[in-house]
């Protein structure tokens, strides 16, 4: 069962590697039909990840203008990955209608403790980052982080509704089954909460293949074992790779729906349309 699409790419615009044709060139020679590009979207902070301001509108002009030289060879989408983070950045409204953009994915990366500044990242290649984060907002309670963590994504579901969700259970990459196991009850309530909100919000969640082929993680976001929750639910999913260099583009998109198959995941609830 091939996978003809991924939506999950950054560039040189944000922290990926490579330029935005760098990209399609390698996803026609991958055979994907489509590609979309969300390039982390701008934040009200200083940070190495995002796009700057004053670029955002050169990104979305170049996407805009890749889109129409590339016509009837590849599709191509303008999108953005977008941060919640409330008290700092809770509003996707301005950035979409600014950019016109195609699509969004709503992320959650930076975690803060009552609405304050001080913020807790759970992603990236620094696993003692992530150990000192928790250990300074949340005094070293790895369950009033992680609960955080999931209060966090089910507000951004219900409050800015996007169209595609980013790997919603990313908290546990940098955790390496070292403070909690995905098998405890406590951290399965918080993620069956999440996945009630999913189902009911039409939300499309994206299985992101990052994790595995940059061997920070065993597994998909989110996991094996939470997709079949997720095919109980019937909730919509699509392949993404999360691509940061174009060698990247189609990372194990292919393996992603062949386990789909492989479950009986219904293919009317696979893909973005």
């Amino acid at each position: 069962m091939k996978c003809s699409y991924n939506y999950h790419t950054h560039s040189h615009y944000c922290d990926g590697k490579g330029t935005l044709e760098d990209y399609i060139k390698e996803a026609i020679k991958a055979g994907l039909t489509d590609l979309g590009f969300s390039g982390h979207a701008p934040l009200p902070f200083d940070n190495s990840f995002s796009i700057k301001d004053d670029q955002y509108l050169d990104y979305c002009h170049e996407v805009n203008m890749l889109k129409e030289k590339y016509s009837g060879i590849i599709n191509i989408h303008l999108g953005l990955e977008i941060d919640y983070i409330p008290g700092v950045h809770d509003d996707f409204r301005p950035l979409v209608e600014k950019g016109h953009l195609d699509y969004f994915i709503g992320s959650v990366h930076l975690i803060n403790r009552d609405h304050g500044n001080d913020l807790w990242m759970i992603d990236g290649s620094k696993i003692e980052r992530y150990d000192e984060g928790f250990r300074r907002l949340f005094g070293g309670d790895i369950k009033a982080g992680v609960k955080a963590f999931y209060e966090q994504t089910n507000e951004m579901i219900l409050s800015q509704k996007p169209p595609i969700i980013g790997h919603f259970n990313k908290v546990e990459m940098n955790n390496k089954n070292r403070y909690f196991l995905p098998t405890d009850k406590w951290y399965q309530d918080l993620v069956n909460e999440t996945l009630d909100i999913i189902q009911k919000s039409g939300c499309i969640c994206e299985i992101n293949t990052r994790g595995i082929y940059k061997m920070r993680y065993w597994d998909y976001y989110p996991s094996k074992s939470i997709l079949k929750l997720m095919k109980e639910r019937r909730i919509p999913v699509m392949a993404a790779s999360d691509a940061h260099h174009p060698s990247e583009v189609a990372l194990l998109l292919d393996e992603v729906h062949e386990y789909l198959n492989e479950i009986g995941y219904p293919k009317e609830l696979i893909g973005f349309n």
